[in-house]
């Protein structure tokens, strides 16, 4: 498929840049050896010089280094494409990737793309993970590209998932699977995960996910009917719910894509998937468990680039900000933060290490699973099903000549006392606890059977957040709460006199929530020598508390009230996320 004037394609692969594009008719030798002697002094890209000179043009540039790697040419303004290629791609994911299907291959399974860019191989292994197709990948120009996508994928073909479920309920393949159950072998799986309704429908559901920034996908079967969900700024939204019949489907193309056993029905397995979406690495991981009614997969999305690890931006108040730093500071001691899962824990301590990481230190974490991969920091995933447990990795790091450990989590004994144990040979430990509030992480770490002297010599300080959602800037609205919505919070319409109140009247920017993004709320708990005795004296959680507070502890619920004050959210998010405490 070269084009006029362009040499075969064997002749230029492997081939240097300059070459190739002299063979091509583009530049003269002359030209060539004029910009490789610039190169000497000004140092750069040839392709990118010879741009910078106007010798080529941009589009030229990027056929030379198609071809360079054994691309061919193609011009889609030159050929037909059969309707029933197009309908291989959807069209979300066609104008995503900027890629056109130009042929397909049933008995291989491969399938030919356009694409506008070299660099673009992202596209390419994507369409494999998510599709299951080997891929040939030929070169275009931008605009042969933009005018394939406006013909073949123009704006108004892009499909709803509504358009999906239609299409999957008059499946007729998929419906002659319903009320199956256990009696599907192996091929008829296969079979039922190559079906393309069930892949398209994958596609728009991570795609439209991710684009609303949801954090878990969940894929749920019940006994009349299979849901979907996800999980946006905490809170979860249902989607318009597919036939019951595509659930095992559904499960099993999701165990195909993450590399997992599609034949184990009663065990419960984990996995990865790895995708680049819009120049963004998304990195989903895949948790399957069998239920009464099937599997139930659940997706966690993790994508690099929504995450500031910015101290700045996690929400402390100035005087909290001012505290933490001074404690991540120390040379070392047991700094543990706390809450429940998704309270965005991890956050917070990927962005005091983000903080702390400067050539000069040594920063070694230990975590179930490796959430981000930042530069500077050595990570390690735990593998409890081959004994690498955190303790295990403790052991080894404190070998390993660290300044700094993070350790994902303290779930046992063992764990706790090897932190101890690198605490006072000079470490600065970070962990986390799943616990309600601060104090009553004393009465867990006491429970797993931590000496109270052992405790006292080296935690320095614990936090406690929890993550409300932040109302809309674009649909905020000044409001007056009633006696009842006061109550809820614990205060009386004395108590805000002179107060605005807001919340989020709901629009298209927010998914008509009201809602929009997450900040978090803090309770820090500073172990100074009269908490560590009220420790020593094996004081209960609310003589803790209590002393406290009296030394100045904000709790969630008054760290709440404050972000309310301050109108960045709203009574029911203070409410939902925080129990009032009448000590």
């Amino acid at each position: 498929m070269a084009s006029d004037g362009m040499p075969p394609i064997a002749q230029l692969k492997g081939r240097p840049l300059g070459r190739i594009l002299i063979k091509m008719g583009k530049v003269t030798r002359a030209q060539v050896s004029e910009v490789l002697e610039l190169q000497k002094k000004k140092r750069g890209p040839l392709g990118q010089l010879l741009v910078e000179m106007t010798y080529v043009e941009e589009a030229d540039l990027h056929l030379a280094l198609a071809a360079q790697v054994g691309m061919e040419q193609i011009t889609l303004a030159d050929i037909d494409i059969e309707s029933s290629v197009i309908d291989l791609i959807p069209a979300q994911m066609a104008q995503t990737y900027r890629i056109v299907p130009t042929e397909y291959e049933r008995e291989t399974n491969v399938i030919g793309i356009a694409l506008d860019s070299p660099d673009n191989f992202h596209a390419t292994d994507d369409l494999k993970t998510l599709m299951g197709y080997t891929v040939v990948a030929r070169i275009t120009t931008p605009d042969d590209l933009t005018e394939g996508l406006n013909r073949y994928y123009p704006e108004d073909s892009v499909e709803s998932i509504n358009d999906l479920i239609s299409e999957l309920s008059s499946d007729e393949n998929l419906s002659k699977f319903e009320g199956r159950g256990e009696s599907i072998d192996l091929d008829e799986l296969r079979e039922m995960a190559d079906s393309n309704p069930v892949k398209k429908l994958i596609n728009l559901v991570l795609l439209q996910s991710i684009r609303d920034k949801s954090s878990d996908i969940h894929f749920e079967p019940f006994e009349d009917e299979f849901k979907m969900r996800y999980r946006i700024d905490g809170v979860l939204f249902e989607m318009v719910p597919p036939p019951k019949h595509v659930a095992l489907a559904v499960a099993s193309r999701l165990k195909v894509m993450a590399n997992l056993d599609i034949a184990e029905r009663r065990m419960p397995q984990d996995g990865r998937i790895e995708l680049v979406v819009e120049g963004r690495p998304i990195d989903l991981r895949v948790s399957v468990l069998p239920t009464m009614h099937g599997e139930s997969v659940v997706l966690r999305v993790l994508d690099r680039a929504q995450v500031n690890l910015d101290l700045e931006q996690v929400g402390f108040r100035e005087d909290e900000l001012a505290l933490f730093r001074q404690f991540i500071q120390k040379p070392h001691g047991i700094i543990v933060v706390t809450g429940p899962t998704g309270s965005g824990k991890t956050t917070t301590l990927y962005s005091a290490l983000q903080e702390l990481n400067t050539p000069a230190v040594k920063i070694l974490t230990s975590e179930d699973p490796v959430e981000y991969d930042i530069d500077g920091l050595i990570q390690c995933q735990v593998k409890p099903d081959i004994g690498l447990t955190f303790a295990r990795c403790l052991r080894s790091f404190l070998r390993q000549d660290p300044d700094i450990i993070l350790i994902g989590e303290i779930r046992d004994l063992e764990t706790a006392q090897i932190a101890v144990q690198a605490s006072l040979t000079g470490h600065l430990v970070f962990s986390t606890l799943h616990t309600n509030d601060a104090p009553s992480s004393i009465a867990r770490l006491l429970d797993l059977g931590l000496e109270p002297f052992l405790l006292t010599a080296t935690m320095e300080a614990i936090l406690a957040q929890r993550l409300v959602r932040r109302i809309c800037e674009n649909c905020k609205e000044e409001y007056e709460p009633t006696e009842q919505q006061l109550m809820e919070v614990g205060l009386t319409p004395e108590d805000v006199k002179g107060r605005t109140f807001y919340f989020g009247q709901g629009c298209d920017y927010c998914n008509h929530t009201g809602y929009k993004g997450r900040q978090a709320i803090f309770e820090m708990m500073v172990l100074d020598d009269s908490i560590k005795e009220l420790i020593m004296k094996s004081s209960s959680s609310a003589v803790l508390r209590a002393e406290c507070r009296k030394r100045g502890m904000r709790t969630l619920r008054e760290s709440g009230l404050m972000s309310l004050y301050d109108g960045v959210t709203t009574i029911e998010e203070v409410v939902r996320e925080t129990v009032f405490d009448e000590n």
